[in-house]
């Protein structure tokens, strides 16, 4: 069953991004994620599967 990610969310991933930071917002959901870095606001696509084997945690909801 799929992890229940929306919109806005911040998660943390166990590797970090290129520029240092580990934290990231959801920007698009769906069978693949666009997420933005907030170290950089670098954006990248990334396919569901491989986006929640990555997630170390989820930092913040946005309640909708």
């Amino acid at each position: 069953m799929p992890m229940d990610l929306k919109l806005g969310d911040i998660i943390q991933v166990k590797k970090n991004h290129p520029c240092g930071s580990n934290q990231f917002e959801i920007m698009r959901t769906g069978m693949d994620f666009r997420i933005r870095c907030l170290g950089c606001d670098k954006q990248v696509w990334i396919p569901r599967v491989k986006l929640e084997k990555r997630i170390k945690k989820i930092v913040e909801r946005k309640e909708k």
